[in-house]
């Protein structure tokens, strides 16, 4: 038994993962075709990890290219036949303005013979009359031009949007075809392609895995009964067996798994040679340090805020007597003793329920 200053801490295995994991799911149906990369190479953005097929949408892509073009030359010749009326539109109000251009001179020179008496007053009236007709005529042509430059314009909307669905169809399939050659997407290494070569997919499948091994996490699983103790900032020593890295507590999973949490912890330290992702470790999480407290090594059975009957050495260590003893905070190895024992005295930590009847023992 000591006093001292005791470190509470939580352990717990778990595994090494990217912090940047990316699935690359399927966008289509398709089968598998070929695997072109093995997990454990390096990949880049565009590295084509495998290659589907599906002939429909093949199919389909060809359809849609041939329904843009025949959209595009309805447009085309609905373009070509609405010019063509605007031109004899055009034409019409032409020559009704050219008509009234000769009865205003044909009415203006009426005008001055009838002042000189060399014409008629009714010749001058029709003069008069001609030229309104033609007025109004060319306001009605004005007007009906005007009416058709708006009409060519909706028409012309209403082909341009069927030529646009068309075309977005067209690069819809042409991407979906562009998709069946499954890329990376990210830089990194390929980690998992769970399925094989002549497989049937569907849409949503997840067809790879990768994650980027420059960055990588634990994901450490600690018992429950310690994880309501475990703060966000608390330091963790994460032991790779190949040399331990310093880290920091960064997410608590809020839910319970086969009586665990899972803990995620950024790492501060160099990684070492050997770290890769999936890789086994071991996490010790420093839940607090206690000052000036008795603690001593954690009995089998020993649990913390518990009172356990624990055999404690007499001075000459001949023999050990049955003792009451109130525990309070534990830690992985170790616990703190609130009443019961001083410190320096000695005390057996191994199961000794088979001398449950026993208050005092003999040691051979």
């Amino acid at each position: 038994v000591q006093k001292g200053s005791m470190v509470r801490q939580g352990r717990g295995t778990g595994t090494l993962l990217p912090e940047q994991i990316r699935w690359i799911p399927a966008t289509t149906e398709g089968n598998v075709d070929r695997i072109l990369i093995a997990p454990g190479a390096e990949v880049q953005p565009d590295s084509v990890i495998l290659k589907l097929s599906n002939p429909e949408l093949e199919q389909s892509a060809l359809e849609a290219e041939l329904q843009l073009k025949a959209g595009e030359a309805r447009y085309i010749s609905r373009k070509v036949d609405l010019d063509s009326q605007f031109l004899t539109q055009r034409a019409a109000l032409a020559t009704v303005q050219a008509g009234l251009t000769q009865a205003s001179l044909q009415a203006e020179a009426d005008k001055e013979l009838a002042s000189e008496g060399l014409v008629s007053q009714i010749q001058l009236k029709q003069s008069k009359i001609t030229e309104q007709e033609f007025q109004t005529r060319f306001e009605l042509e004005q007007e009906r031009l005007n009416i058709a430059t708006e009409s060519v314009e909706a028409q012309l909307a209403v082909e341009q949007a069927e030529v646009d669905r068309l075309r977005t169809l067209w690069r819809l399939r042409l991407n979906q075809v562009a998709d069946l050659e499954v890329r990376a997407g990210m830089s990194g290494v390929l980690q998992q392609v769970p399925i094989d070569e002549g497989q049937r997919v569907t849409t949503g499948t997840n067809l790879a895995r990768v994650g980027d091994p420059s960055l990588l996490k634990a994901a450490l699983r600690i018992a429950e009964t310690q994880a309501k103790d475990i703060q966000i900032g608390q330091s963790v020593a994460i032991d790779t067996r190949n040399g331990i890295i310093s880290g920091h507590v960064a997410r608590i999973d809020p839910a319970v798994e086969n009586g665990t949490v899972t803990v995620d912890v950024t790492l501060d330290g160099q990684l070492p040679r050997g770290a890769r992702p999936d890789l086994t470790v071991d996490g010790t999480i420093e839940l607090e340090r206690l000052d000036d407290v008795v603690f001593v090594g954690r009995p089998v059975f020993g649990q913390e805020q518990s009172v356990v009957s624990l055999f404690r050495l007499d001075g000459e260590r001949a023999g050990a007597t049955r003792t009451r003893v109130s525990l309070g905070r534990a830690s992985v190895n170790t616990i703190e003793v609130l009443e019961g024992l001083q410190p320096g005295d000695r005390v057996i930590l191994s199961d000794m329920s088979a001398w449950d009847a026993f208050d005092r023992v003999r040691l051979n």
